[in-house]
């Protein structure tokens, strides 16, 4: 049986921490009072450590958790009938990375981690109440999810319409702003979690493409690189090669 608690009860470190980060991120999207924000705190969970790769959901799993990435970095995918897999999305730290479960119960799509990460387990059931109860979490974690529909259409666009340089420039910036946007550092400079492989599944490139368009970056003074660290050094040329726009990710919403 798991080992259930809640936040008020492990306060230590990064758990609490990261509940912070949770009801921080739920009171930009719709302004909670005192009480939402205790009833957040008191929700249930357990903590578990996943490893580079963990899945933590796999399509056809019937889901009776909603879990929260507390520390790490995680995307979700789709697999072709041979194996081949497409990216459709990058998460960070205070991301519910299924909130769609709480009325689809059968995972559609696998969702799996980028290097070591720490997530909280919610149930499903224990969600489905607080939203219930407490109104303004329910248009939060709304929002939240029509944020997370625009984001996928923006890289459907960016799959299907834009070439590879501008699909990586446009990657590196939409993973930059929101990793500021987490309070993870500054956009300028970053280690991205992601391979080359994730990266070329993410823009349906080969790694091989990939590595030669992040070379054209390079080459061209846009951004500089050693091995993962990249740092953006002519942002404006960047969001133009990128084609980006902040608009898609609604962070004045």
């Amino acid at each position: 049986m798991p080992n259930w608690g809640t936040s008020e009860e492990l306060m230590s470190g990064d758990t609490n921490d990261a509940f912070g980060a949770l009801v921080r991120k739920l009171d930009h999207l719709a302004t909670l009072d005192d009480a939402d924000k205790q009833a957040i705190a008191a929700l249930p969970f357990r903590i578990t450590t996943a490893c580079a790769g963990a899945h933590l959901v796999r399509e056809g799993d019937r889901i009776v958790e909603c879990c929260l990435l507390l520390r790490g970095f995680a995307f979700r995918y789709k697999l072709s009938a041979n194996g081949n897999r497409q990216i459709v999305s990058f998460h960070l730290p205070a991301d519910v990375l299924d909130l769609q479960h709480l009325l689809l119960p059968v995972a559609d799509h696998g969702v799996q981690t980028l290097g070591e990460a720490k997530v909280a387990w919610i149930p499903v059931a224990a969600l489905k109440s607080l939203i219930e109860q407490r109104p303004a979490i329910g248009e939060a974690m709304w929002r939240d999810t029509l944020i997370d529909a625009s984001i996928f259409r923006e890289w459907v666009l960016n799959v299907g319409q834009r070439d590879a340089r501008a699909r990586i420039a446009h990657m590196l910036c939409e993973f930059a702003i929101r990793r500021q946007a987490a309070g993870l550092g500054t956009p300028e400079r970053f280690e991205l979690p992601m391979t080359q492989e994730h990266i070329a599944d993410a823009t349906g490139l080969t790694a091989v493409h990939v590595n030669r368009m992040l070379m054209s970056l390079a080459n061209d003074g846009i951004i500089e690189r050693e091995k993962r660290e990249i740092r953006i050094a002519d942002w404006d040329r960047m969001r133009r090669v990128a084609d980006f726009q902040t608009g898609y990710l609604h962070m004045a919403a």
